[in-house]
């Protein structure tokens, strides 16, 4: 039965397909994942009409003009067949149902679902409908008798492995009742199909093969009931004679995908059958009436022939299916009770062992003459068993079918019209039908070239293209040799063409174009390359078989097969070149990284030269240069795509702006020619945990601007001018993102979280985020922050030295005077830091008046000149002039950080909180809300001066790097003024009191004379009792009272600002002594506290 395998074509998108013949035979019906239901004509039908029924279909069958199908939604629907037409739902699951079938007069419709539960459902009335239960497992597959007394149901024998899932399961199983008369019952089970007797339910007989080592998925009976028909997961196709057990025909799918579904036609003379990767093929050429005109002059002649001439006959049959070239050794295999047909009494000696009669065609399994003896009636017997029935079966891990080589950019080459290339340059469309065999190319900008056609005489396959050349390649054919045809347009010659003919038996593999060069993988595991105008250049040998290659400017990136890979892995390694003058290689021979059991569809750079790359589950992954050269996933285009059929096909990525350019695809992976498609962009995204969270959206944001603004050093590093506006912008932009991180996890108390977040930041920033932490009254962590702001300027510091001494060895080398340049170093950095340094010397000149004070630990002041310390490092906060450089160092400073740091104390070395033991510390927190401005100068202190408002002293220290000179210069001299009453002796002065605190002093003695008895908390209790029935009146002159001291005080600073500095501490002195003075006044009248109330204004 010789048969003819047509090309397979695309059909649905990948996944589970299955398909069958109307009963006509007119028309191919198929449905797969994209919930389409496609009705062909024909193979060749390029235009099928599709009915969309759900987002997946997993079965459907065709019967008296009613189309039945299982979908997604755990519905099971009819629609007209072949208009499409919804007729309505006949049942529904809990789950989706797995597969359908009609009775044999089409009446009845039985669909078996994943919930355990099969239902019989009437196609007229779909009310009348029963439930079969009890089932312990999915349900596979179900089939009705043909004389309608049964149902089959694939979990009612116990001969496969139960599954929770039907994606699980080994094999889809489908069973198949033989036409007609109803006799067998085909049940595929593992690589055997056995046949079950009707009504006795027997194993009667068993189909197998030695090639099937897979699980079979399907069986099928031809229309006749003679043949049967299974397919493998293997990609087996095998057609057994029934009544003679031969194997009438192997075929293996052209590339091994597993098939899932088989279907005759009604004719008998074509089998259809689609793959999980949603193609459809066609087997043509079946003759049954030949195979039974000779079966039955063999079943006439068995009793009067003896068993020796019989198996004569069997090997003349065997040796012509051995030179048919269409079918391989034919193999006879018998059961032990066969089955005897009404007609003809088909007697074979039950011997307990298949036949293997195709042994004896093969020298290495045929036996000699000592291992055949001769049994009962002259039979042919072996002494021992058959070496195949000996071979252990392998059940580990199956090894992958490696990817074969692509083009990036490029769709399918089975395709007639296709694109041959899309890059940011141009596309390239190859024709291939009757009527064209041509090429067509086509730029993006028109200023880089005009459109060409080519006449494709050559049949090249591959090409790419640049803004200097064309590059194209055909693979070799009989006599002819593979060659490379480039089509260089950028030359200012008139010879814009040369072509390279390669090695006898070398075939190209894949290409690609550079910046003055050209590549080429072939089929010998060797790279060759080319300079632009033709000149062959190096060579290099691969470890692996080449998958695909791309080129940018001076890189090249491969990627090739590292070895044999196993469970549907891809092993795939990648080499990054990188030419110019400094010939090297970035990465050698690295795993490249790809999802599970998925394979690679898009290779190429960035329009910034990052290498990036696309499998096939939509993951696009970028390399990270500063992370040790790893790949990391920004993007999954899988997440946008509204059907799980639908993709998206990568044509360009953009780091500035951070776009992907690609073309979606409605239930396919390629786009069509024409029309021509519209490219999307889509947005990048880190996969973050939490990204719906402030917290996750911030630190993703930030990430991926680091990765995606790392091409600016390499750009840098190369050689290449660099957007300097655009690199500060992104910096500001990742800096901007710390802080708001910063002040989050301040919200959040998560202090060592910020410390964290500072180490990230600029030493700038770092002053920013000390002035934030001391204003949420957080000294501990303005304190560490304040250290890692020491760290980062010494390293500024030790830079800038370095950069000094390279600029200073380099002057030296070209003649200049080392001494000038430094001079000329100084100048220039003395005008940069004049604004600095004038602060810094009078901050020195109150350094020297409070030495002849009391000696007392000294409070570092972040404005000083100290020398030696790192704090004067670093750069200005913003861009804006006349803005003061807490970090700055002069010129002289010469001593490194380390032998400085004992010098040099902490921000808030000083700043400890020791609360006082006061009633109400409420009114404490109250009296200093408006910050000072400027800390005070070392001065001999106690114990006792640790309050809040030094703590506020601190924040004075940030928030001078953000004013200009001249603001600086009045609010130092308001500091100095404000915050003298804090050192004095007496702690009275220190806080304004309230109006309870002065009635209490007045108070105190009668409180006493009334209650003896109590302690000092009682009595601050039983005050506050009175205080409190005081009326309105007389509680706000008492507050007023309290406020009066604070106002004469203000007025005594108002007034000091226009005399001289001389005289400041005596004028302190007084201004003290007035306010214990008034203090202890006595109020009579509240109309009078009016003169000393505090105006807003």
């Amino acid at each position: 039965m010789p048969c003819e395998r047509k090309p397979m074509r695309y059909g649905h998108s990948e996944g589970h397909t299955e398909v069958c013949f109307d009963d006509s035979g007119n028309f191919i019906v198929t449905c797969g994942n994209d919930g389409d239901v496609r009705i062909w004509e024909n193979l060749d039908d390029d235009d099928p009409r599709f009915i969309t029924v759900g987002e997946k279909a997993y079965s459907l069958a065709v019967k008296n003009g009613k189309l039945v199908t299982a979908s997604s939604n755990n519905t099971v629907q009819i629609h007209t067949f072949p208009d499409g037409e919804p007729d309505g739902i006949l049942t529904r699951f809990t789950t989706n149902a797995t597969h359908v079938t009609f009775n044999t007069c089409g009446s009845k419709v039985a669909a078996g679902s994943s919930d355990f539960l099969v239902k019989v459902v009437e196609v007229s009335d779909s009310s009348q409908q029963k439930t079969l239960r009890g089932h312990e497992a999915p349900v596979l597959s179900v089939t009705f008798d043909p004389k309608g007394d049964f149902l089959a149901q694939v979990i009612s024998w116990p001969l496969l492995q139960k599954t929770n899932d039907v994606s699980n399961a080994k094999s889809l199983c489908r069973l198949a009742w033989q036409p007609h008369t109803a006799k067998f019952l085909a049940v595929p089970v593992y690589t055997k199909v056995y046949l079950y007797e009707r009504g006795s339910w027997d194993h009667v007989s068993t189909l197998s093969d030695d090639l099937l080592t897979q699980p079979i998925n399907v069986a099928a009976w031809s229309p006749c009931g003679h043949f049967l028909a299974a397919a493998s997961v293997g990609g087996f196709i095998t057609v057994w004679d029934i009544e003679s057990k031969l194997c009438l025909e192997r075929q293996k799918h052209e590339k091994g995908f597993t098939v899932c579904s088989l279907a005759w036609h009604p004719s008998g003379s074509q089998i259809a059958y689609t793959d999980i990767e949603g193609c459809l093929g066609l087997l043509e050429g079946f003759n049954a009436s030949i195979s039974k005109t000779t079966t039955p002059k063999v079943n006439a002649e068995k009793e009067e022939r003896g068993y020796e001439d019989l198996f004569d006959d069997d090997d003349q049959v065997m040796d012509e299916g051995w030179h048919d070239r269409h079918s391989p050794t034919k193999k006879a295999v018998s059961g032990v009770n066969e089955y005897e047909d009404d007609d003809d009494d088909f007697v074979i000696p039950a011997t307990g062992r298949a036949k293997h009669r195709g042994t004896l065609l093969d020298d290495e399994n045929s036996l000699d003459s000592g291992s055949l003896k001769l049994g009962p009636d002259n039979a042919v017997m072996t002494a021992s068993p058959l070496p195949a029935t000996l071979r252990p079966v392998y059940e580990g891990p199956q090894p992958t079918p490696p990817q074969k080589a692509f083009q990036p950019g490029s769709t399918s080459i089975h395709l007639t019209h296709r694109f041959m290339m899309w890059n940011s340059v141009g596309t390239v469309r190859g024709y291939n039908d009757e009527q064209d065999n041509a090429i067509d190319v086509e730029f993006h900008d028109t200023a880089v070239h005009h459109a060409m056609h080519l006449t494709n005489s050559l049949g090249h396959t591959m090409t790419d293209v640049s803004q200097e050349a064309v590059l194209l390649a055909c693979p070799s054919a009989d006599e002819l040799a593979s060659k490379i045809h480039c089509l260089h347009f950028s030359s200012w010659d008139t010879n814009k063409e040369w072509m390279v003919d390669l090695p006898k038996g070398e075939d190209a593999r894949a290409l690609c174009l550079g910046q003055g060069w050209a590549a080429v993988a072939t089929s010998a595991l060797m790279v060759r390359l080319f300079s632009i105008g033709g000149v062959q250049r190096e060579i290099f040998s691969l470890p692996g078989a080449v998958v695909c290659m791309a080129g940018h400017g001076e890189q090249l990136l491969i990627v090739y097969h590292r070895g044999t890979s196993f469970d549907g892995e891809q092993a795939l390694g990648v080499q990054l070149l990188q030419f110019g003058r400094k010939r090297r290689q970035i990465i050698n021979g690295e795993p490249l990284p790809i999802s599970h059991k998925s394979y690679l569809c898009w290779l190429g750079f960035t329009a910034e030269g990052t290498p990036c790359y696309v499998d096939s589950e939509g993951v696009v992954r970028m390399l990270n240069r500063s992370l040790g050269f790893t790949w990391t996933p920004v993007c999954n285009t899988r997440e946008t795509c509204k059907s799980k059929s639908d993709h998206y096909w990568v044509v360009g990525v953009h780091e500035n702006p951070q776009q992907l350019r690609c073309i979606p695809c409605k239930g396919s992976r390629y786009p069509p020619t024409l029309p021509r498609p519209a490219v999307a962009i889509l947005p990048f995204k880190l996969p973050l945990c939490q990204t719906t969270t402030e917290k996750g959206q911030m630190e993703e944001q930030f990430w991926r601007s680091v990765l995606f603004h790392n091409h600016y050093s390499f750009l840098s590093s190369s050689g290449y001018e660099i957007d300097e506006v655009g690199q500060s912008q992104s910096q500001k932009e990742q800096q901007e993102l710390l802080m708001k991180m910063f002040a989050l996890s301040c919200k959040l108390e998560r202090e060592f979280r910020c410390v964290e977040l500072a180490e990230l930041m600029t030493q700038n920033v770092v002053t920013l985020a000390i002035r934030y932490a001391s204003r949420s009254r957080r000294m501990a962590l303005a304190q560490r922050l304040s250290e890692i702001a020491l760290e980062k300027a010494g390293q500024i510091h030790n830079e800038q030295e370095e950069e000094m001494e390279h600029c200073d060895i380099r002057r030296t080398s070209s003649g200049y005077d080392h001494t000038e340049g430094k001079e000329k170093h100084h100048r220039r950095q003395t005008l940069e830091d004049e604004p600095g340094q004038e602060l810094e010397e009078e901050e020195d000149q109150q350094e020297m008046e409070s030495q002849d004070g009391i000696e007392a630990p000294k409070r570092l002041n972040l404005f000083a000149k100290v020398p030696g310390s790192p704090l004067k490092q670093a750069a200005p906060l913003s861009s804006k002039g006349g803005r003061s450089n807490p970090f700055k160092v002069l010129g002289s400073w010469k001593s490194s950080p380390v032998s400085c740091q004992p010098r040099v104390a902490n921000i808030l070395d000083n700043m400890t909180s020791s609360r006082k033991s006061a009633p109400l510390s409420a009114s404490v927190k109250k009296s200093n809300k408006t910050p000072v401005l400027k800390p005070l100068p070392p001065r001999a202190k106690t114990k006792a001066q640790s309050t809040l408002l030094q703590m506020c002293n601190a924040k004075a220290v940030i928030k001078k790097t953000q004013e200009n000179i001249e603001a600086i210069d009045d609010q130092r001299k308001q500091a100095d003024l404000s915050t003298a009453p804090s050192l004095a002796d007496n702690s009275e002065a220190k806080r304004s009191k309230t109006g309870f605190e002065v009635w209490l002093e007045e108070n105190r003695k009668n409180i006493i004379v009334d209650h003896p008895d109590l302690e000092e908390m009682d009595i601050i209790r039983e005050a506050m009792g009175l205080f409190r029935n005081l009326s309105a009146d007389e509680r706000l002159a008492w507050t007023e009272q309290a406020k009066g001291p604070a106002g004469d005080v203000m007025d005594l600073k108002k007034r000091k600002r226009t005399k001289a500095g001389g005289g400041v501490e005596n004028e302190i002195g007084q201004a003290e002594a007035d306010e214990n003075n008034a203090k202890k006044k006595k109020v009579v009248d509240p109309s009078k506290l009016s003169a000393f109330a505090f105006q807003k204004n």
